[in-house]
């Protein structure tokens, strides 16, 4: 493959109902598209960076300048065998993780589509639907936050995740645990507490939950892996895993005993991989974060979950949890508690050009 042609729209697509976190509240998805063109196909990439340096140092908007001013022209006249030689040729930049994902997930759905087969055979995967998980948000009160979990759970969903923060956390899981009390439940914390809270942390060990997801700061292995210890539940990490190589350093040190995967945060496909690998070794189980992406995102994310050793529902909800009109065709579906993985070549979906141009707020081209 060689670059002939790239496209970048950023667009503001409206959420269904707001997000929150310890971060903040979105209303509105950002995300930045990549869109490749090599021998008469195109393919496309999502950047999963939001608005602002929250969950991490990546902004749509410093993804938009690494691609077009250092990336594309690292990639110009390189004709590139396979996806996973894309690392070594982006390696001058240092970090961009999220920036790099996006470029390389378009020359995967290219070399996907130039193969003739569906993303998820060419990583590996072996399941042609996988299980879906769903992440509810900090909710106005306890009352609402129930009446959405149990929405959720109406629906099908094999497992819910709560948001919390210190002073949302304790009566909120009492209150969802008291009205499901055998049903499948994780918390994710993004950072928001300190080893200080140990003592309050392993008040969460009564709940019977099947993790505690990124307690403590991005940067802080070892106070992971000191809370690990005193904690019964498992510790799942998140941010804190930037690399394949920090992956290592997590798991030699105890700081987690699950792992949740986000190739835009390890830097592309290819990084997942060598996760994948190294968790299988170690019998790690490894499950598949989201970010609110569009379908484009989303699919690429159910290709990664169809692979062995993806044990854990996955945060891949149908597309009608975050959208009522999305940018990729056809939306995902929740079947039996299942999202089916796609199955044409490529990504598998389309790109709704009508729509994407309706809710772009910034377009960019470049040539070789």
């Amino acid at each position: 493959m060689r670059i002939e042609r790239a496209a970048l729209y950023l667009v503001e697509i409206p959420l269904v109902a707001p997000f929150v976190t310890s971060f903040g509240e979105e209303r509105v998805r950002r995300a930045l598209l990549v869109s490749l063109t090599s021998d008469g196909r195109t393919g496309w990439g999502e950047c999963v960076a939001s608005m602002g340096p929250w969950y991490s140092a990546e902004t749509s908007e410093t993804a938009r300048h690494v691609i077009l001013d250092f990336a594309l022209p690292l990639l110009s006249g390189k004709r590139i065998a396979r996806p996973t030689d894309v690392p070594q040729v982006l390696s001058p930049i240092r970090g961009h993780a999220m920036a790099k994902a996006a470029v390389e997930a378009a020359l995967w759905d290219l070399h996907a589509q130039a193969e003739g087969k569906p993303l998820a055979a060419l990583l590996g995967g072996t399941r042609d639907r996988v299980p879906a998980g769903v992440s509810v948000g900090i909710q106005p009160d306890v009352a609402t936050l129930v009446s959405r979990v149990a929405a959720y759970v109406a629906e099908g969903y094999r497992r819910v995740k709560l948001k919390v923060k210190p002073g949302w956390d304790l009566e909120p899981l009492r209150a969802v645990r008291e009205r499901f009390p055998d049903f499948p439940l994780s918390v994710d914390a993004n950072a928001a507490y300190a080893l200080a809270n140990t003592a309050h942390l392993r008040e969460f060990d009564r709940f019977g939950l099947l993790m505690v997801e990124q307690p403590l700061a991005h940067d802080d292995l070892v106070g992971h892996a000191r809370l690990a210890q005193d904690l019964e539940t498992p510790l799942c990490l998140d941010e804190s895993i930037t690399s394949p190589h920090r992956a290592w350093e997590a798991l030699e040190l105890g700081a987690c005993r699950i792992l949740n995967v986000k190739q835009g945060r390890l830097g592309g496909l290819s990084a997942v991989l060598e996760v994948h690998k190294l968790a299988c070794e170690r019998d790690v189980p490894l499950w598949c974060g989201g970010m609110l992406e569009t379908g484009v995102g989303r699919a690429v994310n159910a290709a990664l979950a169809s692979l062995p050793g993806f044990t854990l529902p996955h945060d891949i909800s149908a597309t009608d949890r975050y959208y009522r009109e999305d940018i990729a065709l056809p939306p995902f579906r929740l079947e039996d508690g299942h999202i089916r993985v796609p199955t044409q070549p490529g990504l598998g979906v389309e790109v709704h050009l009508e729509r994407l141009h309706r809710f772009a707020v910034g377009m960019w081209a470049w040539c070789q």
